[in-house]
Parts: C-alpha cells; sequence; structure tokens
C-alpha cells in the first residue's frame, strides 16, 4: 500500500490559517481607532461600579467628549454631574498610553495624565497641576457623603505624583495637597464651618495629614497606607461657643468621647 505524503495537504491548511489571522488583525486594526466613545464610557462605568460615569459620549474612545457624573452606584438615587463637558485626547505609545483631559469647570489648563505597563502591573503618571473643585460632587459618590453633604471648594495640586500597581500592592510617590476652603455640611447651621488641608505624601510609606487651617470645627488626624491597607485616626471638635451648633455633625463622623469626636479608619 502506498502511503501519500502529509506536506501538501497541511500547506493550504497553514495558509488559510494565516490568511484567518490577517484577516482577524485587519479587522482590528481598522475598527479600534474608531471605537465609539461610549464603549470608554461603559468600561468606566464597569471598573468604577458606576460611581463615576461618563454620560452622553461623543466621539471616539481617542478622541471625545462627555459629562461627568459622581454616582453612588448603579441604580443609586444620589447623582451630581460637574458643569460643562470633559473633552479627552488619548494616544497610545510603545509603553502604555498618555491622556488629556479637558474640563474647563475645574482645571484652568488640561489635565496630563500617563500611564504605563510594568512587569506585574502598571503606572500612572500626573503631571504637576492646580485644579478646582466643588465639595458637592462628593454628594454622588453615596455614604457618608450624600449624609454630610458638603459645600465649598476643593483645591487639588500634584507634584510628582504617581501610583504603580505590582499585583495587590499600591506604591505612591510625589505629592497631592487637597484644600477644602469654606466647607459647610447639612447638619449645621454654621457656614461655613471651617477650612481644611489633606497632605498625601508618597514613599516607602505614604503618610496622610488632615489639618485645620480656620474654623469653628477643627480637624486634626493622620495615616499612613502600607501598600495594601489604610490606617487613619483623628478628631474633631468644636470651637468654644460653637458646641451646639455643630453637636450633631459630630455625633455623625466619629465616635463620640465628651466633647471630641474621635475618627478611625481601617
Amino acid at each position: 500500500m502506498v502511503t501519500r505524503p502529509l506536506l501538501p495537504e497541511t500547506k493550504p491548511r497553514r495558509g488559510w490559517r494565516w490568511a484567518l489571522l490577517g484577516i482577524a488583525i485587519g479587522a482590528v486594526l481598522a475598527v479600534v481607532p474608531f471605537a465609539p466613545a461610549r464603549w470608554l464610557s461603559g468600561a468606566l462605568s464597569n471598573w468604577s461600579q458606576g460611581r463615576l460615569v461618563l454620560a452622553n459620549p461623543r466621539g471616539t474612545v481617542w478622541n471625545g467628549t462627555a459629562a461627568v457624573v459622581f454616582a453612588s452606584g448603579v441604580g443609586g438615587a444620589e447623582a451630581i454631574s460637574l458643569p460643562g463637558l470633559l473633552h479627552w485626547r488619548m494616544r497610545p505609545n510603545w509603553s502604555g498610553l498618555s491622556a488629556s483631559l479637558d474640563l474647563p469647570c475645574c482645571a484652568a489648563t488640561p489635565l496630563e495624565l500617563k500611564a504605563s505597563l510594568r512587569a506585574g502591573g502598571m503606572q500612572l503618571e500626573w503631571q504637576d497641576a492646580r485644579s478646582r473643585w466643588p465639595a458637592t460632587m462628593l454628594t454622588g459618590l453615596g455614604a457618608p457623603w450624600n449624609t454630610l453633604k458638603l459645600d465649598g471648594a476643593l483645591d487639588l495640586s500634584t507634584k510628582a505624583f504617581a501610583m504603580q500597581w505590582d499585583g495587590p500592592t499600591l506604591r505612591i510617590a510625589g505629592q497631592a495637597t487637597l484644600d477644602a476652603t469654606d466647607v459647610s455640611s447639612s447638619l449645621s447651621t454654621l457656614r461655613p464651618m471651617g477650612s481644611y488641608r489633606l497632605t498625601l505624601e508618597g514613599g516607602n510609606r505614604p503618610t496622610l495629614l488632615l489639618s485645620t487651617r480656620e474654623g469653628s470645627l477643627e480637624l486634626n488626624g493622620s495615616g499612613s497606607w502600607n501598600g495594601t491597607t489604610f490606617r487613619f485616626n483623628g478628631e474633631a471638635s468644636a470651637a468654644p461657643g460653637r458646641e451646639d451648633a455643630l453637636s450633631n455633625l459630630l455625633n455623625i463622623i466619629g465616635r463620640r468621647d465628651n466633647a471630641r469626636s474621635i475618627i478611625t479608619l481601617g
């Protein structure tokens, strides 16, 4: 019995495989540049579990506009929209991608970000910038912010700030400072209650420092991040003569200890 050689039969099969692979790659390269902005909106909503939403997106994944909505989760009752629209531009590169976020309501110049892939994770870097955000946006994130219903201005500044994920470990470098100015709450008749500063210092063991710049409500505390968990200990108290006006708020934000409210996280 004569055995037929296999080579003539396997060549066409391999040829078809390469042809199909080429068609698939070509289709991806043709579609990706024009991927609709709603794909980015859906991915961001899923990643944030419905807490950050790009509403009514227009354009593409790489160049588009949308309204920014902070929500308390999928189907949540609370939702706060920032004024105006966000316009974004993203550009891929060999190591990851760069993004420019133009949000006139909150930043005088576009916010520049760079994401890069690393062994076992990724790194996200912020270009040094300043921005101002309405404290009311926190209400849309749900508890406890929807109870406090804060008002005021949140000024954020970053310096050489970066976050690096190595598996489950998050490393932080640089500095981020948040100044909360003329803060008020629906739980107190005092308007404003005060102004405060949060300072995040990166490093081997990043630290968070809370201090009171001025005001009738005094907030102070400190915390640290060990790569996977965050711990914070602080206290709140009322200035002399303001105890009654701030009593309800002090009962909510921490564990009451006579005139103080003890704040513990983690």
